[in-house]
């Protein structure tokens, strides 16, 4: 057989493979007939957690939606996504923490700052002028027993029902991951950091 006609066979196959697949893939999408704020949950121990969910604060804005982002454990002003997303109109942005943990060295003031920081997210999930709201290590303070469950299950259930939910950290809480609709874990396989390399201006910072 010749190369062209081997191409040619190749190329059926192709096809073939592509249009059984787009059929799949079409039934699917028009399966999905359900609109619904999502509550999304970002675990692992990788990185890229936070920088997902800021992602979907651009995404957001490019529709000409809101945002409201509540950072709990990271104290920095000067990190790029808040450099350039505080700036933008519909976004608002929350510090609600003092650094981590072995920097603060002070559990009382750690949880005082969560639970502040938590009574503003809670205003956010209550507004449905507020398309997508972050809540950035959330994981931590329940895990840190900076917040319980029973604070923080109610208000993200019960937020407005176009609302959208990001919630980010290592470890997730089963009741968390239980409560999504959609749960992504991220794993470590090389960091940079390991290897004596110092975090980068716009990718670590």
């Amino acid at each position: 057989m010749s190369e062209e006609a081997d191409l040619t066979q190749e190329e059926r196959r192709h096809e073939e493979r592509s249009r059984k697949h787009k059929a799949v893939v079409d039934a699917r999408i028009a399966a999905a007939k359900v609109d619904k704020g999502l509550v999304l949950v970002l675990t692992g121990n990788g990185k890229g957690k936070s920088s997902s969910a800021f992602g979907m604060v651009a995404r957001s804005l490019g529709y000409g939606r809101t945002a409201a982002v509540f950072q709990f454990i990271k104290s920095k002003e000067d990190v790029g996504e808040r450099a350039f997303l505080a700036r933008q109109p519909g976004v608002s942005w929350e510090n609600c923490g003092e650094g981590f943990t072995w920097e603060t060295q002070n559990r009382r003031r750690d949880i005082a700052m969560a639970q502040a920081g938590w009574e503003k997210a809670k205003l956010a999930l209550a507004d449905p002028e507020v398309s997508l709201v972050v809540l950035d290590e959330l994981t931590y303070l329940i895990n840190y027993r900076y917040l319980s469950l029973d604070e923080v299950l109610p208000p993200i259930r019960d937020r407005p029902p176009m609302q959208h939910v990001v919630i980010t950290g290592r470890a997730a809480h089963d009741e968390l991951i239980a409560l999504a609709d959609t749960v992504s874990t991220i794993r470590d396989e090389k960091h940079a950091f390991r290897a004596g390399v110092r975090a980068q201006i716009g990718i670590d910072l």
